[in-house]
């Protein structure tokens, strides 16, 4: 590493950002409306980025886009809906911007029964399906030597994932499905899609990084969390970060050039730490790759033939 890097935990979006002209770069962000993924986004536009805020809705993207100011545009894209992701796409690309950074923000803890789509289990399709496909449509807008790619993990990829990792012979939870469990899952496949993703995109010169933004307060992630453990959450949360804080590793990942030529890492805090012994399994990451672009197409081809 070049450089130290003089940010930790409590360091905000704007602390990673001081002193760094944003002007003329391009960031797409998922999940721009709330939390950490409206955090990035402002500090983002505040620093003279070009925002591209992607959300649920247009009203929210629209929305988000007024809250933050600066310079932006509001791209509908539901990440339970494959069709929608790849409107999204399009919509993205008739702007005619390349894309400096992508920043892969949005996810879900789903419900606590199952619901599937498309054969797998809806965490596992929001969190790193969508996002697998949103990348694939638009990593040929992001330039070589320059461009970055940043995709939200979490720590539940690592003490909350399956023993055995991903689970290819149950992505529909039809064998069984436990909540948690579940969401560890998809973070899992987060982070080893961003590893494999930074090891294909290396002869371009594109960094690509995972990261844990740590537990924070004030976001609508848990939001459909039941009793008692909404209880449980409201009374651990005085030890949670702030938002500005939980923003802060993705902001940094997106545009500080201390991280300038970082790929494959795994973050948290803003600095280099250790994540899944998952990572380092190429078979698993490879066949995750597959099994992920299979989804996507079948889906596409099944659009194309109605």
């Amino acid at each position: 590493m070049k450089n130290v890097i003089p940010f930790g935990s409590r360091s905000s979006a704007d602390d990673v950002l001081e002193g760094v002209n944003l002007t003329g770069r391009t960031i797409l962000i998922t999940g721009c409306n709330s939390g950490i993924g409206f955090e990035t986004f402002r500090a983002l536009t505040t620093h003279g980025a070009h925002v591209i805020g992607l959300a649920r809705t247009m009203r929210s993207a629209q929305d988000a886009c007024r809250r933050a100011g600066g310079s932006s545009t509001p791209v509908e894209c539901n990440l339970a809906d494959l069709s929608s992701v790849a409107t999204a796409g399009q919509a993205v690309r008739k702007l005619g911007r390349k894309i400096d950074a992508i920043v892969a923000c949005a996810g879900i803890v789903g419900p606590k029964t199952l619901e599937t789509r498309y054969g797998v289990e809806l965490q596992f399709l929001v969190n790193h399906i969508s996002h697998f496909a949103l990348i694939g449509d638009l990593v040929d807008l992001v330039p070589n030597r320059s461009g970055r790619i940043v995709i939200v993990s979490s720590s539940a990829g690592v003490q909350q994932a399956p023993k055995l990792g991903i689970l290819f012979d149950n992505l529909d939870g039809h064998a069984y499905y436990k909540q948690f469990e579940f969401y560890g899952h998809s973070k899992l496949a987060n982070a080893l899609y961003a590893k494999e993703l930074s090891r294909r995109l290396a002869p371009r010169g594109i960094t690509v990084n995972s990261l844990h933004p740590g537990a924070i307060g004030g976001t609508a992630l848990f939001r459909d969390l039941g009793f008692p453990l909404n209880i449980v959450l409201k009374l651990v949360s005085v030890f949670f970060k702030t938002v500005p804080q939980g923003a802060a590793t993705q902001t940094l990942l997106a545009a500080s050039p201390l991280v300038q030529g970082i790929t494959g890492k795994y973050w948290a805090d803003c600095q280099i730490a250790k994540g899944s012994r998952f990572l380092d399994d190429d078979f698993m990451r490879e066949r995750l790759w597959s099994v992920s672009q299979q989804i996507v197409d079948q889906q596409r081809d099944l659009v194309d033939a109605a």
